[in-house]
């Protein structure tokens, strides 16, 4: 906890050490910053008022201060010549930009105002073509949908027909099959039925005249 505590105080002294102290020469003419802490010592530059000077370090002894300008030109002034704001005439040229800027500033925001409305009822309008547009989009996309859903289904159908379409020529096929079949077994029996009465034709040509003479010998033997 201890050592804690001195981290804890290391550490807020160097953020304190981190932010420079900002100091402003007084409201007079010119001050002087000198090479040491004494009016005995050199004459290092005239400062005029309101300059913005870094504070490094303050002697309350002899009642100097150890400065850097922005240049980063460092010296020493006397402490009570310097405040902790910018000097009054430096505060009045900034209130008087502050008024001025205040002052335009109604006729600016009026026409930023009108600028901004310009821009809003563009982005309306944009809006509205945007969703116009998705609407559309989604309109077109069911009407895909519908027809990508046909297009299978067509397909599907289609396949069943090309099943179809092949057994009944299968079947067709076999029936044809069939009826040649049928065709030769009738041609072979008609054949043979031809044959057979041609046969027996001819069996009865050779009997008949056998039995006619067998009957007029037996008629004559009567006699």
């Amino acid at each position: 906890m201890r050592y804690l505590k001195i981290l804890v105080m290391l550490v807020a002294f160097a953020c304190t050490s981190a932010v420079a102290e900002v100091r402003y020469v007084t409201d007079e003419f010119k001050i002087t910053m000198r090479s040491g802490e004494s009016s005995s010592h050199r004459i290092l530059r005239m400062l005029p008022t309101g300059t913005r000077l870094e504070v490094l370090s303050t002697n309350p002894d002899s009642g100097y201060t150890m400065v850097r300008t922005e240049d980063g030109r460092e010296g020493f002034v006397l402490s009570h010549q310097l405040e902790a704001e910018p000097v009054a005439r430096d505060r009045l040229v900034v209130l008087q930009e502050r008024v001025r800027e205040l002052e335009a500033a109604p006729g600016e925001l009026s026409a930023r105002l009108a600028s901004l409305q310009e821009e809003h009822g563009a982005l309306q309008r944009a809006h509205s073509e945007l969703q116009q547009i998705k609407e559309n989009i989604e309109t077109e996309l069911t009407s895909l949908q519908r027809t990508a859903a046909n297009a299978v289904r067509i397909s599907n159908e289609r396949n069943e027909l090309r099943k179809q379409v092949v057994a009944l020529t299968r079947e067709m096929e076999d029936l044809k099959q069939e009826k040649r079949e049928l065709e030769n077994s009738s041609t072979q029996r008609w054949f043979l039925i031809g044959a057979g009465v041609v046969t027996g034709g001819i069996l009865i040509g050779l009997i008949l005249p056998k039995l006619r003479v067998r009957r007029r010998r037996d008629s004559w033997g009567s006699l």
